[in-house]
């Protein structure tokens, strides 16, 4: 449209998207760095149909680049004209009514439903001569969520409350030692650009339900009365209708729930302020800001020690769930099939705070199979138990170095859980749960029991079905948060001492149970075992199928642990005939493993390729020449060496002594083998 300048010197461009709302233009607006207007700025043009004259004003907001680089301003119909209005203190021209149709300021338009005076509008504009262009534009219009009614930006009175004050202590809050710790911290920054870019809030709502605004009008003078309580001649007004904004209201949740005002209560004492908010990045200014402001308003203090982010859960292409993609999942469909701990587990530990989650159905198919593990392993636990009670456990007895083992692992397990836990990581807690449950208890030590179990030391069955009983009911303590059904069952069945899990306390290290021996002892059982298995499957050979199998110690004390366990490597690796030995030398076509501390070999004549054998260990050999240049690297790396706690230095010294160690026998095994060809 062209708007004629007063003076009759020419006109000025502009285009609207919303023809209707020109009814109310109070202004034109340009750049003032733009040299095509800045002859035009303080004069005035004549707006079409109204035939009122509207200044031209100089404003940053417009963007010159965009169509015609003059813009027109409807102070009462849209919230950036509303802006540019007050920094021009325009006039505010409201032309329609609340159902969207045309008031008394629309002039002979009066009555008509906004987009029928839409249509109006360009057909006197095209007759008038104004309209010279109409084009198709795709542009952003809001839509009621439950209606699909176009929302239009509306002049109207609200309450407000006065932010500046509130949100400067609010920042002052986390300059403070004491402040509100959010995890992760970098959502921190999320919450600062809000409270510092604070704008003042509107707080009234025209809904149906909702705590209502604390405001009456008399309903002779017009007097406004703001309180808590009504006037006590509360016949002579009338409380306003609106209510408050759903966010003022749970804004109050951490005090009002526990007694607030009365701050003497017991609940208010004990539990306030609160330890951790949980809660998604989505609102973290629509809630977690308003309930920080409010809390230090009311009650002088912060409303909660942490506040954990959260992500969104997704649906497995990664789009956000809605109605409108039909992608959203029915939990109870979900608990239907898999049970409530496979949801719980998989939507608690199924990523890292602040991460979105994708659902995945096979992935809670994976966590149902875990709880089955789970099961299946307490049902042999507990069928071994012959009714112990709670006061026959004894962990006093002589134990077996799988006895050991696991309860250092145990107790290794409670540390990393208790200290991810409380730093809220909790999917390393899921991933240490797993590993220690499944691989640790379950395949290993539940195996190794089975021997003292069936066997005729009736100590030794006490002393394993104690340690069956402790470990269980510890880890199912650690578990509980996560699955708090199978560990309630399972634990009630135990033997155990109180009502229920809920109610026990959570599990702390026992240092008198750690034996780092025994533990580096199981480990080169398992290493000695694994490697047999997977040498056994190479040459298909299996368990069932004896062998002849010999293990080179590298010294004295690696000796004596294999020799006094010779029992597991028997039972596990089904030898038919077992050497143990620092002196043996490698049989002719045999295949080996290189374990910390010693080598096996395993003659396979007839079954074994020379050069496939070759080939694997130069492989292996590849592995150890990559283990070794990475824990190189880092411990030739000063900042490494200077930052990192004595502990983790000496700890990757160990590592590269190994992996050096093992590097060496893969190297002279190979050189054996060349030799043989």
């Amino acid at each position: 449209m062209r708007y004629p300048l007063v003076d009759g010197s020419g006109s000025i461009e502009i285009a609207t998207t919303r023809p209707e709302t020109m009814l109310g233009d109070t202004a034109v607006a340009v750049h003032p760095k733009d040299e095509r207007y800045q002859h035009l700025i303080g004069k005035k043009v004549l707006l079409p149909i109204v035939n009122r004259e509207i200044p031209i004003v100089a404003d940053d907001y417009v963007d010159m680049e965009f169509g015609s680089g003059a813009v027109k301003i409807t102070p009462a119909h849209d919230p950036n004209d509303f802006e540019i209005g007050n920094r021009h203190d325009l006039p505010r021209i409201l032309v329609m009514n609340e159902d969207g149709s045309m008031n008394d300021n629309a002039d002979k338009y009066k009555g008509l439903d906004r987009f029928d005076c839409r249509k109006q509008i360009v057909k006197d504009l095209e007759e008038q001569g104004v309209l010279f262009k109409v084009e198709e534009h795709m542009h952003s219009v809001g839509h009621s969520e439950r209606s699909g009614a176009v929302v239009e930006p509306y002049l109207s009175t609200q309450w407000f409350v006065k932010m500046q004050p509130l949100a400067n202590e609010a920042v002052k809050l986390q300059e403070n030692e004491d402040k509100v710790n959010f995890v992760p911290n970098r959502f921190e920054n999320t919450y600062m650009r809000w409270m510092e870019n604070i704008r003042d809030w509107c707080i009234s709502r025209q809904l149906w339900w909702g705590h209502r605004i604390p405001a009456w009008y008399h309903k002779e003078t017009g007097e406004v009365y703001v309180d808590k309580t009504p006037p006590s001649d509360i016949e002579n007004w009338e409380q306003d209708t609106d209510v408050l904004d759903t966010w003022f209201s749970s804004a109050l949740w951490p005090f009002s729930t526990m007694g607030w005002p009365n701050t003497e209560s017991e609940d208010f004492k004990r539990y306030f302020p609160t330890n951790t908010l949980v809660t998604g990045y989505d609102i973290i200014f629509f809630w977690v800001s308003r309930m920080i402001f409010q809390s230090i308003e009311f009650t002088g203090e912060k409303p909660f020690k942490d506040v954990l982010i959260h992500g969104l859960v997704r649906d497995e292409q990664g789009r956000k769930m809605s109605k409108s993609l039909g992608n959203g999942v029915d939990p109870m469909e979900v608990i239907d099939k898999y049970g409530a701990d496979s949801l719980r587990y998989f939507l608690t530990t199924g990523s890292s705070p602040g991460q979105d989650l994708r659902f995945s159905m096979e992935k809670i198919e994976s966590v149902w199979n875990f709880a089955n593990k789970i099961w299946n392993a307490s049902r042999f636990a507990l069928m071994n138990m012959d009714d112990m009670t709670y006061n026959e456990i004894d962990l006093s007895g002589e134990k077996s170095v799988a006895d050991k083992w696991i309860l250092t692992r145990l107790n290794e397990t409670i540390e990393s859980v208790t200290s991810l836990a409380d730093k809220y990581e909790f999917g390393e807690v899921g991933r240490i749960l797993y590993n220690f449950i499944w691989d640790d208890f379950c395949d290993w030590y539940i195996e190794m029991a089975k021997l003292p179990l069936y066997g005729e030391d009736e100590a030794a069955k006490k002393t394993t079905r104690s340690i069956l009983a402790y470990v269980l009911d510890h880890t199912m303590r650690l578990l509980h948060p996560f699955m708090p059904f199978i560990t309630e069952e399972i634990w009630q069945n135990l033997p155990h001492e109180g009502e229920s899990i809920t109610l026990a306390s959570w599990p702390k290290v026992n240092p008198a149970l750690t034996d780092q021996k025994a533990a580096n002892d199981m480990k080169l059982l398992v290493e000695i075992i694994r490697s047999v298995r997977n040498i056994r499957a190479e040459v298909n050979t299996p368990l069932s199928k004896k062998i002849k199998m010999l293990i080179k110690a590298k010294d004295e004390s690696t000796l004596s642990t294999l020799t006094l366990n010779k029992g597991y490597i028997e039972r596990f690796c089904n030898p038919e005939e077992l050497e143990i030995s620092q002196d043996l030398q490698a049989p002719d076509k045999a295949m080996s493993a290189v374990v910390t501390g010693a080598e096996v070999f395993l003659p396979l004549a007839g079954l074994i390729n020379i050069e496939e054998e070759i080939a694997r260990l130069e492989k292996e050999l590849d592995k150890w020449n990559k283990e070794v240049s990475r824990v190189q690297g880092k411990l030739s790396n000063e900042r490494f060496i200077s930052k990192a706690p004595e502990s983790v230095v000496a700890e990757e010294h160990e590592k590269e002594r190994v992996y050096l160690e093992k590097r060496k026998s893969v190297e002279a095994r190979i050189e054996e083998l060349k030799s043989e060809v």
